[in-house]
Order: structure tokens, then C-alpha cells, then sequence
């Protein structure tokens, strides 16, 4: 038995999960999960919430007709099935997937992953971070009283063009006020060592959530997926430049539609300004 075979991390079963392993690592993964059957089961719950998530936003999955040519030109690379969404830009955005964690419990493919092998630890690593980013930030922040925001929502637009220029992306400040929740406002903050932005949400009692953004430097998508930690659940998605996290303790069913309504958003609103 080689110490490479003892050896799997945290980011392997997440690869693992999410397609990103080469076949000699995919191979070395299911030998090692056949020695640690307690690990194996917990891989295979991660298996079956990413079925879940997928035929959850199975309606954002759709063609288009320049698929088949950035395909053609993709060469000793993974690539995605056909059935995967392109856009145009910085060499092309892969399909705009959803991400989202659990502490722990990392979902599979929202949509087809293109990834080159050795790339994959490196965003599998930036992903990882995000969720506990968003987590702490949540629990710093959503319960201050006077200081939870710096910029309140009767600045929206201020709010959005500051934070904007500070991510060198434009934003759109998500409307959740038909699940509910009306902004609180926002503020920047660091993510992943560079410049940040949340914005704060709260229902007619006061529960409280957030939707965290940071740059991607590496401009790869990943699936959606969930993180949970301490009663705190977090859905995440990377989106080309961008990765976006919803972060509340309230019902899973209910934080799934305020990511749902976030990505659509979001999602719509780069495509108008494209």
C-alpha cells in the first residue's frame, strides 16, 4: 500500500464529487474509499444532493449554437457534454453553473465542468474558501444592530456603482422582496485578499441573510452547491469573474429559492449589459 494511496484529502472527495479528477486519481480515490467505508457513504450522500441540486436548476441547463465551435476548438482538455451554456469573453465563460457547500458537504455538477487536470486543485481550492468566507461574515455582521451595513438601502445605486468599481464588475443589488426579504443594505470587504462586497437582507421579524461576492482569479465556473456549519447554511456558485454566496440560518428550502432568485438575477443582468 503506497502513502499516496493513505493520502486523500478534503479537495479529492470534493473533485472526486465533482467530476475534476483524472482517471488515474479517480481510481486511486475509489480504491481508498473502498478501505474507509464511513467516508465512502458520506460521498455517496454528496452524490445524491448534487442529483437533487441538478434537476433542481435543470431549467437554467440550455444550448447554444456556438457550443459546437468552442468545443471543436478545445484541445487536451476536459470538455463539457453537449447541452452546456457558452458565453463570449476572456476566452470564453464556461456554463454559467451554481455553486454551493456544505461544511463538508460539497454537492456535484450543477452544470458540465471544463477544467484542464492541472487546474483542478487550484480552483477546487478557491471554491472551498468562499463559503467560509461568507459564513464568517455572515455571523460577523448580521448581528450588529447600528454598524451591520456602511451603505443603507435608501443609496442603492451608490451602493451598487461603489462596490462595482471596487470589484472591477458592474453589480445589480438582487430584489427579494417577493420571498420576503428587503435590503438592509451593504459593504465592502475583503474576499480571497482582495475587494469584496455583501449585501444584507432581513424578513418583517428580522432574520437576516447574506449575499457575499468576490473575485475569481482564475475565471473557471463550479457547480452549485451548499455548506452548512453550526446551524449556518451557506448555497455558493462561481460565475466566470465573479463567485457569489446566499448565507442565512433559515430553512434549506427557503435559502435554495433566495440563490435560485439571486442567480436569475444576477444571471439576467449580465446578459443585458453584454
Amino acid at each position: 500500500m503506497t502513502d499516496e494511496l493513505h493520502t486523500v484529502s478534503e479537495e479529492d472527495l470534493h473533485a472526486y464529487v465533482d467530476g475534476f479528477l483524472s482517471e488515474a486519481d479517480r481510481a486511486r480515490v475509489e480504491q481508498w474509499l473502498e478501505r474507509n467505508p464511513a467516508r465512502a457513504e458520506e460521498v455517496r450522500q454528496w452524490q445524491g444532493q448534487a442529483t437533487e441540486l441538478r434537476a433542481m436548476f435543470s431549467t437554467y441547463d440550455r444550448s447554444d449554437e456556438r457550443d459546437r465551435a468552442m468545443l471543436s476548438g478545445t484541445s487536451g482538455k476536459h470538455v463539457a457534454p453537449s447541452g452546456s451554456r457558452w458565453n463570449a469573453g476572456l476566452g470564453g465563460r464556461i456554463a454559467a453553473g451554481l455553486l454551493l457547500f456544505a461544511a463538508g458537504t460539497f454537492t456535484g455538477l450543477y452544470a458540465p465542468h471544463i477544467l484542464a487536470p492541472g487546474r483542478s486543485a487550484q480552483v477546487a481550492q478557491v471554491a472551498e474558501s468562499l463559503p467560509r468566507q461568507a459564513q464568517s461574515a455572515f455571523l460577523i455582521y448580521a448581528s450588529e444592530v447600528r454598524h451591520a451595513v456602511e451603505v443603507g438601502p435608501d443609496q442603492q445605486t451608490h451602493l451598487a456603482n461603489w462596490l462595482g468599481k471596487r470589484l472591477d464588475h458592474p453589480l445589480n443589488i438582487p430584489d427579494l422582496s417577493k420571498l420576503g426579504f428587503s435590503l438592509v443594505g451593504g459593504r465592502l470587504l475583503p474576499v480571497n485578499g482582495k475587494a469584496g462586497a455583501l449585501f444584507m437582507y432581513e424578513d418583517a421579524s428580522g432574520q437576516r441573510l447574506t449575499v457575499l461576492l468576490g473575485r475569481n482569479p482564475d475565471n473557471r465556473e463550479t457547480s452549485f452547491r451548499i455548506d452548512s456549519s453550526g446551524g449556518v447554511e451557506t448555497f455558493y456558485w462561481i460565475d466566470g469573474p465573479i463567485g457569489y454566496a446566499v448565507t442565512g440560518e433559515v430553512p434549506r428550502a427557503l435559502l435554495q429559492k433566495v440563490a435560485d432568485e439571486c442567480y436569475r438575477q444576477f444571471e439576467n443582468a449580465g446578459e443585458a449589459k453584454s
